[in-house]
């Protein structure tokens, strides 16, 4: 497996507009704000525009759907449907159906790689109305008071107040907080909700998946707290396809959870955040162990199978392995 090929399929989910579809699949064939700012990490340190155009697509799609960022930042969403939408048609267009659309994560890791972008010298913000835009997603969280806001978190279920969101949120807030007004106590009582719920994600879950975004990209944990995530997660939830979401996941579920295929990949990132260089090895090779001779990452095996089910390849298990793959190549070019 080299780089190429995984840049390659990802290219394949890449639209004219610049943003990216989840997957090819019928079922996934949208564009999810989230999974946009996740499949274009591996860009941010290229030359190429991949990762500015990203987000200029995401931002031409909140230009369209800024009088409803005018509305809810003075006045909190009551329905789901009035929250900033989480997926999007190919076109940027919201769609008419029922959905879990209240993901403050989602606004969190957008301001997140808007500001790594620019702390990287990419020409994040095109003009007066990008920024403008910035400054109303910072208003619309403090509107919401994300700190105490349940939401639908990264995998779109049950509303409750979510670790990774309210994380999410405070990177994000941190990393705009010299481009746009930031009201310092916004940050503060992030932080201090994000510890009160650390190490679980919720009150129903003691620990999940998602919990590996604290740690990366978005390293709002300290050195202890992105310990006792990653050992919770390799103990309870890690399997031999991949990493399951949580205990008692009803996604794909034949018999056992769905193990997802980003989530090896993904605990490599985290430990080489961690400086554990041995266990980034170790989950390259396991990451490597479940990639097909085509570099499709599926989304997830099936529980209990051996079977990818049909979202393959999923932009963001290419993402994930991408970026791992460069960070092997770098350490050992470093070792050589």
């Amino acid at each position: 497996m080299n780089q190429q090929q995984l840049h390659s399929v990802l290219e394949s989910m890449r639209l004219p507009n610049g943003a990216y579809v989840a997957s090819t699949s019928d079922d996934y064939d949208y564009v999810w704000i989230r999974d946009v700012c996740y499949a274009v990490m591996p860009y941010l340190n290229s030359k190429c525009s991949r990762y500015e155009k990203a987000y200029h697509a995401l931002l031409t799609l909140l230009r369209k759907y800024e009088w409803k960022l005018d509305i809810h930042t003075e006045q909190k969403p009551h329905y789901l449907h009035e929250y900033i939408h989480a997926r999007y048609t190919r076109n940027l267009e919201e769609i008419p159906v029922e959905w879990g659309h209240a993901q403050n994560d989602a606004i969190g890791i957008m301001l997140f790689g808007i500001g790594q972008g620019i702390q990287n010298g990419k020409p994040m913000l095109r003009d007066k109305v990008d920024h403008r835009i910035v400054q109303k997603l910072v208003d619309y969280l403090e509107c919401l008071e994300y700190w105490k806001s349940p939401d639908n978190g990264m995998w779109e279920e049950n509303v409750e107040l979510h670790a990774s969101s309210v994380g999410a949120c405070v990177a994000g807030l941190k990393a705009v907080k010299t481009l746009v007004n930031v009201p310092s106590y916004m940050i503060e009582k992030g932080e201090k909700a994000l510890d009160k719920l650390l190490p679980c994600e919720s009150e129903t879950k003691e620990t999940d998946l998602a919990l590996l975004s604290l740690i990366y990209p978005l390293n709002v944990v300290s050195r202890e707290q992105a310990i006792q995530i990653v050992d919770r997660v390799t103990d309870r939830l890690e399997r031999e396809r991949g990493v399951i979401r949580y205990e008692n996941d009803v996604y794909y579920n034949e018999g056992s959870e769905a193990e997802w295929c980003f989530g090896f990949p993904w605990l490599g990132l985290c430990y080489e955040q961690l400086g554990e260089l041995d266990k980034m090895s170790e989950y390259w090779s396991k990451t490597m162990s479940i990639t097909p001779e085509s570099g499709k990452i599926p989304e997830l095996y099936i529980g209990g199978t051996n079977i990818p089910n049909k979202n393959t390849p999923l932009a963001w298990s290419i993402s994930m392995a991408y970026q791992l793959q460069v960070r092997m190549n770098e350490m050992q070019e470093n070792v050589s």
